[in-house]
């Protein structure tokens, strides 16, 4: 999804790398409980996050106030 708003998603966040710098953003991560968020928001910009892409990957509280952040439904009759 690229869009509006990130997309929340239920699997907790993790950086997927061996450097040491990831391994302790991942214990943050677990620390706060965040889940990952794809895409990018109305508010990225290449002067500021540069992050307008499907491949964007994000992690976020589930307890947070940012108003670029949604979630995507489903419909199958």
């Amino acid at each position: 999804m690229c869009g509006n708003a990130w997309e929340w998603c239920a699997d907790p966040f993790r950086v997927r790398s061996l450097a040491n710098a990831a391994k302790l953003r991942n214990v943050a991560a677990a620390a706060e409980r965040e889940r990952m968020m794809k895409g990018g928001s109305y508010l990225c910009h290449m002067s500021y996050c540069y992050r307008y892409r499907i491949a964007a990957r994000a992690g976020r509280s589930p307890d947070t106030s940012a108003g670029h952040t949604g979630f995507r439904l489903a419909y199958d009759p």
